[in-house]
């Protein structure tokens, strides 16, 4: 959707809807992929999960994380629209290497594991990172880094949130 289209990701627990949330009310288009784009597929071929193997995704929190992906078909539809000067995509997904470049810049953001530990604790149950288990998931993934794109700009998510979206800005070459 834009001439220019970035790639905002991060674990669960970074601060990607917050950012999403600011970028907004700067006046910036944003995709919120997780509720936009998202759905449980097979990371290899995208097909979506089948009545059995989704229901094994919300029962197994490892298993319905690295199904999460996202439409690689809206994906490049949105940014094939080149309607608007720029766009931010900002979630994460398990599939992101059928699509990353596309993206003009992809980057991460990250937070130490107790800020990480922190922010999670304080979400509701209802929103993913907010039960142990997928904490416990989510800390096991921040020691990995496995589900992070490589050759992604990191970007110190601790900061203040006005901080951490001046900092994607300038690295977009936006003045705000």
């Amino acid at each position: 959707m834009g001439v220019r289209n970035y790639l905002i990701e991060g674990l669960s627990g970074t601060g990607k809807t917050s950012v999403a949330t600011e970028l907004q009310q700067r006046g910036y288009h944003v995709i919120h992929g997780d509720r936009e784009l998202a759905y449980k597929g097979d990371p290899q071929t995208g097909e979506p999960l089948d009545g059995s193997a989704h229901k094994q995704s919300s029962l197994d929190v490892a298993f319905g994380h690295k199904h999460h992906l996202w439409d690689v078909g809206k994906v490049k539809s949105l940014v094939a629209d080149r309607s608007r000067p720029i766009s931010f995509f900002c979630g994460g997904s398990r599939n992101f290497h059928h699509f990353i470049e596309l993206f003009d810049g992809v980057f991460v953001l990250d937070v130490d594991l107790d800020t990480l530990k922190r922010r999670l604790a304080s979400r509701p149950e209802d929103e993913f990172g907010g039960k142990p288990a997928e904490r416990d998931v989510v800390v096991g993934l921040h020691a990995t880094k496995e589900d992070i794109p490589k050759n992604a700009t990191t970007i110190d998510a601790t900061a203040p949130l006005a901080s951490v979206v001046d900092d994607i800005l300038s690295r977009c070459g936006e003045v705000d």
